[in-house]
């Protein structure tokens, strides 16, 4: 079996969107974690404040990222940002319980804290894309 056979139009679309998603996913880090920094450093808001807006306009820009970059090609649905909030949500929860549950079984450390807040975070990144890709974004038939 060759590669051609098995990088079918609809995986070759499912990769190239992970790609796009990657890109989108730095950039919308670096404009989240900037506000935040701005906010917090330059402008002495409360941590917890300048945090949230970061984090309100970091979702704001990874819908129209995915919206206008990721997926482009999809036609969508009126309700994408409904449901790109519940995706959000539901990734979030799925990032507080694989949290939760590492800090439970891993060793207490610096190392093991690094370790459990990365598996955090890779749940929450693969399935906001996930759900993103299937069911925010899905295409819609005319």
């Amino acid at each position: 079996m060759s590669l051609a056979t098995l990088l079918t139009p609809e995986r070759r679309a499912f990769l190239v969107s992970a790609l796009r998603y990657g890109v989108a996913g730095v950039f919308n880090t670096l404009v989240g974690f900037s506000i935040i920094l701005a906010l917090d450093l330059g402008l002495h808001l409360d941590p917890h404040l300048a945090n949230a807006i970061g984090y309100a306009v970091g979702i704001c820009v990874s819908f129209a990222l995915s919206k206008l970059f990721v997926f482009k090609a999809r036609r969508t649905t009126r309700s994408a940002p409904l449901r790109y909030v519940v995706a959000v949500a539901v990734a979030f929860g799925l990032n507080q319980g694989v949290l939760t549950l590492a800090k439970l079984i891993l060793p207490h450390g610096a190392p093991w804290s690094v370790a459990a807040q990365g598996s955090a975070a890779v749940t929450y990144t693969a399935a906001l894309f996930l759900m993103s890709h299937f069911w925010v974004f899905a295409h819609q038939e005319d």
